[in-house]
C-alpha cells in the first residue's frame, strides 16, 4: 500500500447535499423549505413554542425534589487507603482520622463527614475513624486485623 492509495472506508465520508443550486439539483429553488411561512425564513427558533399555546413542558407538573437535609460524604475505598499506606502517605500505626486523610490526599474536604467503601482490598491492621462506612467495609477491616469506629458528625443548623 502506498500514500496515494489510502481512501476512506466506503460510505465514511458523505457528501454534504447542496441546497438551493438550480432546479436539475432536485432541491432548487426553496431549497425543500415549501412556500412561505416562519419555516422558510432564516433565524427561525421553534423549538417549545406552540403558537401562544401554553407549552407542552409548562403543562406537566414538576416532579422530583433535592432533600434539603440530605448529607453529602466524601467518599474513599478500602483499596485507596491501602495504596495510601503502602505510598507511605499514611501511618498504618497511627489512627486514620478525616483529617489525616484530607491530608495526605484521598479526599479533598470533608463535606459532611468522610464514608469509606468496601472497594479494593486492605491488607494493613489500621485502626480507621470517618463518619460513615459500608458494613461490607467494616467487615474487611476487622478481617485484616484492625478497626473502623464510625463517628457521628455534629448536626448541621
Amino acid at each position: 500500500m502506498k500514500l496515494n492509495e489510502l481512501r476512506d472506508n466506503p460510505g465514511a465520508a458523505k457528501k454534504a447535499k447542496r441546497v438551493g443550486r438550480g432546479p436539475g439539483s432536485g432541491k432548487g429553488k426553496t431549497a425543500g423549505r415549501g412556500i412561505k411561512g416562519q419555516k422558510s425564513r432564516s433565524g427561525v427558533a421553534l423549538n417549545g413554542y406552540e403558537g401562544g399555546q401554553m407549552p407542552l413542558y409548562r403543562r406537566l407538573p414538576k416532579r422530583g425534589f433535592t432533600p434539603i437535609s440530605q448529607k453529602k460524604f466524601a467518599v474513599t475505598n478500602l483499596g485507596q487507603i491501602q495504596a495510601f499506606i503502602d505510598a507511605g502517605k499514611l501511618d498504618a500505626k497511627a489512627e486514620i482520622t478525616e483529617d489525616a486523610m484530607i491530608a495526605a490526599g484521598i479526599v479533598r474536604r470533608k463535606l459532611d463527614g468522610v464514608r469509606v467503601l468496601a472497594k479494593g482490598e486492605l491488607t494493613a491492621k489500621v485502626a480507621i475513624v470517618v463518619t460513615g462506612a459500608s458494613a461490607a467495609a467494616v467487615a474487611a477491616v476487622e478481617k485484616a486485623g484492625g478497626s473502623l469506629t464510625v463517628s457521628q458528625a455534629p448536626a448541621a443548623e
